[in-house]
């Protein structure tokens, strides 16, 4: 089944390319099938890339999903053109009236300032309230997890020594969970990141389950029992190039110390082949959200919320 677009999404020509299946919102009309509505709360700089990113791994399900597309409005983008946003994306106060099946927070580069001093946080605090009513299940992405994990149950984030940077073995640890249906023992997941959550905290709170994690990298994929909030702690939407990308960046800034990231380059040499084994557990992990999570327990009429 498709992944449902906004008609002239870049991304849409990219992921046609790739044999990924999309459909417009013309053509989706034309179906009696109700789609699952999921609202993409993008809060990274490179719109477009996280788009698609997240887009591929939607698409890869047998589900048809409209995704809507918000922004915060109280935040000034600096490298996103304005007509863009106007075009393809909405503001929360134009769909604080509506509801969703499910919705997915992105990560933001601000983790190293306080949750309080990152200027749109005020209208984060809103549609993560708005999520708890009018959202059937939610997914929160690194720092979006950590915004989350922060507003709904106090769980704060800690500084690091040195950037958790690369791709690290994940062991599951709650097997029986829809959610690791099909996942190996151990799997491979993309970490990009300066703060990290503290296993101590979460355990404080019954309600939160650890499913997935890493010696290395600590906690990776938790949810409540009811599956209505799920947060990764990472990045398994990631594509083959975004962490070279990053590293890269990081030199031509002169950024000290440039840290080259781990398990993704063949030996550790950059320049050398990428490592690419994180995407099918990727695919199901959010294959599985959509199916147990939102398709299978999600009322038809959205009003039921």
């Amino acid at each position: 089944m498709p992944l449902i677009i906004p008609d002239k999404l870049p991304a849409g020509d990219l992921l046609q390319k790739e044999n990924i299946f999309v459909m417009h919102d013309a053509a989706a009309t034309k179906q009696d099938i109700r789609p699952l509505r999921i609202l993409m709360v993008n809060l990274m700089p490179d719109k477009a890339a996280t788009e698609t990113q997240i887009a591929r791994v939607l698409a890869n399900s047998p589900l048809q999903v409209e995704l809507t597309l918000v922004r915060m409005g109280s935040h000034e983008a600096k490298n996103v053109l304005e007509e863009y946003l106007d075009t393809f994306y909405k503001t929360f106060d134009e769909i604080k009236e509506e509801r969703f099946d499910g919705m997915i927070l992105t990560g933001a580069p601000v983790e190293t300032l306080s949750f309080e001093e990152v200027d749109y946080w005020e209208e984060l605090c809103e549609v993560l309230e708005y999520s708890k009513t009018h959202v059937y299940s939610s997914m929160y992405i690194c720092w979006g997890a950590q915004a989350g994990l922060y507003y709904h149950y106090g769980i704060d984030k800690y500084p690091m020594k040195e950037k958790m940077f690369g791709v690290f073995e994940h062991k599951v640890v709650r097997t029986h969970s829809p959610l690791m249906r099909g996942f190996d023992d151990i799997f491979w997941a993309p970490h990009s990141r300066y703060t990290k959550i503290r296993r101590e905290d979460i355990e404080e709170h019954s309600e939160i389950r650890i499913l997935a994690e890493s010696e290395e990298a600590g906690p990776h994929i938790l949810a409540t029992d009811n599956g209505r909030q799920i947060f990764i702690i990472g990045h398994q939407e990631y594509d083959r190039e975004t962490l070279g990308l990053e590293y890269y960046r990081d030199l031509r800034r002169g950024s000290s110390p440039v840290i080259v990231p781990k398990n993704y380059f063949k030996e550790d040499q950059p320049g050398k082949e990428v490592l690419v084994r994180w995407r099918g557990h990727a695919s199901m992990l959010f294959a599985n959200w959509l199916n147990y999570y939102v398709y299978q327990e999600t009322p038809y009429d959205l009003a039921q919320l």
